[in-house]
């Protein structure tokens, strides 16, 4: 794949470049330290949209637990959604000192840190969600460890995993019902039109609606991209393997094969990687703060996390060729704001459907990697609260939870 990229200045070269010498090495070694390998979700939440055509009985769909004492102290000690010292109580931090490494699922929380999480959940974030969050007061919200439940193929699909994903383009990628997508089945035969009229209405979109649709033709593309990486190869004496598919790559992805729309599809995942990469040099002044300490209840560990996340944040800024979200919602202040709403609600209602995929293992990365998306469109709409937050305060114009922060790292690192 190579060349430039639609909608911005950016060729795929200096991407790669860029990404490979200097961002991944890094995101990847945050997302093995505690503070990001932890994220909470609520997999049993009801499909709103059709009835449930039953959980996937595959063992390997299945999301690890795992006991509360492996929970880091400092993220079970009070409310999951703040990231200082001082939002913790010292009193269970003495009780656990010693719990500084992380496990899988926590089902049980005590009555003290329930309270803390209603007293931080009543607190009204004045921004605007691009996404439907869990409530992490829940029962049913668990914390998972990513590492020990990574994406891969399970062994989920056919047609439930496919109605996730036609509900998804279908309803909520602003695409009237009579243009069809290249390479849906329910297209009728055209001889050879190839998708040329799905591309011809993609170009008469405005700027928003054709970002929109390259962002979730991105997340799509990651998604099938870590799949055909980390497939199921063979059971072996009853223990699985794990490994390359290059044939299933090649189906889903070669231009001969896909009739040219792999490479397309592709070019979307690097639109999605800008968007991302955008968001964390924006987000920037948020973490610079003295305030904010990614707080697990290891001080040094804490310490060296905030390091390299900052130094990943002066990596984004030194890249030359960033997307300028600026000439987004630019037009008539009334007509950019209907436009907003409507992308926000379109985006909250994919957010929503994640609940409808039947595989625990594909739910809980789809519903991390659309809130990391959602988070980085809420941080590039914030850009004017984020400048003006105080030095020494939480602020109360522009906040993120440490799911948000926890999504928005480990989504961009996928």
């Amino acid at each position: 794949l190579t060349g430039v990229l639609d909608d911005c200045l950016c060729d795929i070269e200096s991407i790669d470049d860029f990404n490979t010498f200097k961002i991944f090495p890094k995101i990847q070694k945050l997302q093995e330290r505690d503070y990001f390998r932890y994220y909470k979700v609520n997999l049993k939440r009801p499909c709103p949209f059709w009835a449930d055509d039953g959980h996937c009985s595959i063992k390997d769909c299945h999301v690890e637990p795992c006991p509360e004492s492996k929970i880091p102290v400092g993220i079970k000690a009070g409310s999951s959604n703040k990231y200082s010292k001082a939002a913790n109580h010292s009193k269970e931090l003495e009780d656990c000192e010693q719990a500084n490494k992380l496990g899988a699922v926590n089902s049980t929380l005590s009555n003290q840190s329930k309270e803390a999480f209603i007293d931080w959940a009543r607190y009204d974030d004045s921004q605007d969600h691009f996404c439907e969050l869990d409530d992490e007061r829940s029962p049913d919200a668990q914390y998972v460890d990513l590492l020990l439940n990574p994406e891969r193929y399970t062994g989920y699909k056919g047609p439930s995993a496919w109605r996730v994903w036609n509900s998804i383009y279908e309803e909520n990628c602003f695409k009237p019902r009579s243009v069809y997508r290249p390479l849906n089945p329910l297209a009728p035969s055209r001889g050879g039109d190839d998708g040329e009229s799905f591309y011809t209405w993609l170009e008469g979109l405005c700027l928003e609606k054709r970002v929109f649709y390259k962002l979730i033709s991105g997340l799509h593309a990651s998604i099938n991209l870590h799949l055909c990486a980390n497939y199921l190869l063979e059971e072996t004496w009853g223990k699985p393997s794990w490994g390359p598919n290059v044939k299933e790559f090649t189906r889903r992805f070669d231009p001969i094969e896909t009739k040219g729309e792999g490479p397309r599809r592709l070019k979307n995942l690097y639109f999605l990687y800008l968007i991302e990469l955008r968001a964390l040099s924006k987000v920037a002044p948020y973490f610079e703060r003295s305030v904010v300490d990614l707080y697990t209840g290891n001080g040094h560990e804490d310490a060296e996390s905030k390091a390299l996340l900052l130094e990943i944040f002066r990596d984004t800024k030194s890249f030359h060729m960033h997307f300028d979200e600026k000439s987004m919602f630019a037009g008539d202040k009334k007509g950019a704001k209907s436009l907003k709403e409507e992308f926000r609600l379109h985006f909250k209602n994919i957010s929503r459907i994640m609940d409808c995929v039947g595989c625990d293992k594909c739910r809980l990365w789809g519903k991390l990697q659309t809130q990391g998306l959602g988070t980085a469109l809420k941080i590039l709409f914030s850009e004017k609260e984020i400048q003006n937050l105080p030095e020494n305060s939480p602020s109360k114009g522009f906040q993120l939870t440490r799911q948000e922060i926890v999504a928005l790292v480990n989504a961009f690192g996928r």
